[in-house]
This record gives structure tokens, C-alpha cells and sequence, in this order.
């Protein structure tokens, strides 16, 4: 009997003190996500127009059922996002080019907090175009643009990611490609023909 006390005596402060570092849910967190160095090449074929691209970047031709000459992809395949580029000639149909861009953005309302636009315009080499910026969590293009001289050429671009939207998460990832982006938007040119 003595020994049972002891035995008792030993166990309660033993039960006491291992107790103390109970389990504590963590909150659930994301990837750590390392972004290359910026480093772009040209792209320069025979389509109508030129630019600069990511080097980490992949362009392939667009083999949708509905492309078109001059249609390309840019993929991201480490981030499962590409940017896709459509060209159409201009012949007396511009603005039925701009409203259709308009109305490809426009669709993105109903899942957008916002849409915010700005004018681009670069005089000496006749480009000129809106960038628009969608921001909302369950927007399925956040970043869209279109450029034009006004005269011969229209290309419309759109940032996608082959992935259900969840723009607060994809946010770090959103903003590195935007800066590619914007980059291909000032180093784009048309081709003299």
C-alpha cells in the first residue's frame, strides 16, 4: 500500500506538468513561391508584330478550334497561367474590334470587385490601347489589354490560369507576370510590311 502512494505521488505532478504543451491547430498557408530573374528575348518572326517576352516563358502557337493567323500563347508552365494573344487585321471593323474587347472584360463583372483601366499610348512607334485590371478573388482573368495603330493592326491579350480562381493566394504570382506584362506592352511594335 505504501508503494501504491508512492507510485501515486510520482505520477500525479508528472501528469501535471506533461500536459502543458497541448496540440494547437495551425492555419492553413501557401507555397512558398521563388521567382526567376527577370530576363526577356525577343520575339520576332514573320507575324505582323514584334516583342519582348520572358525568357522562363514558352510561346506556342494557339491550336484552339477557333485561332487564327497570328494567334500565340504565352505559357508560364510554372505557374500554370498563360497569356493569350490574338491578332486581327483592320480593315474599315475597328470598332467592332474594340466593342468585342470591351465585351470579352466586361464579362468579368459579376465575379469582380473592380475594373480599373488606363490609356497606353506610345506615339512614335502608333501603339496605342487599354490595360485593364480586374481584381476581385473569383475573377477568371485579372489582367487584359488590347493595342492597335488604328489603321492596320488589333491584338487583344489575356492573362489566364489553367486553375480555379483564387486571385487573394495567386496574388504574388499575379503581380510578377503583370510586370512581364507591362514589359511585352512597351517593347511592342508592328512590322512594316
Amino acid at each position: 500500500m505504501r508503494i501504491n502512494r508512492l507510485i501515486l505521488l510520482a505520477l500525479i505532478p508528472l501528469a501535471l506538468f506533461s500536459c502543458q504543451n497541448s496540440y494547437v491547430p495551425k492555419p492553413r498557408g501557401y507555397y512558398r513561391i521563388d521567382f526567376p530573374v527577370k530576363e526577356y528575348r525577343l520575339f520576332d518572326t514573320t507575324f505582323p508584330y514584334t516583342f519582348e517576352y520572358p525568357v522562363y516563358a514558352k510561346i506556342v502557337r494557339d491550336s484552339s478550334r477557333m485561332a487564327e493567323p497570328y494567334w500565340i500563347n504565352i505559357v508560364y508552365y510554372s505557374y500554370n497561367a498563360q497569356l493569350h494573344i490574338s491578332y486581327k487585321p483592320i480593315s474599315k471593323n475597328l470598332a467592332s474590334y474594340l466593342n468585342d474587347a470591351h465585351t470579352l472584360v466586361n464579362k468579368h463583372i459579376p465575379k469582380a470587385n473592380a475594373i480599373s483601366q488606363r490609356e497606353y499610348i506610345d506615339s512614335a512607334e502608333k501603339v496605342f490601347g487599354l490595360v485593364y485590371e480586374i481584381s476581385g478573388s473569383d475573377a477568371a482573368s485579372t489582367y487584359q489589354f488590347y493595342l492597335t495603330d488604328s489603321t492596320k493592326h488589333f491584338v487583344r491579350g489575356a492573362l489566364y490560369f489553367d486553375l480555379v480562381p483564387n486571385n487573394d493566394s495567386l496574388a504574388p504570382v499575379i503581380d510578377f507576370l503583370k510586370k512581364d506584362v507591362e514589359h511585352m506592352i512597351t517593347t511592342f511594335r508592328w512590322k512594316k510590311r
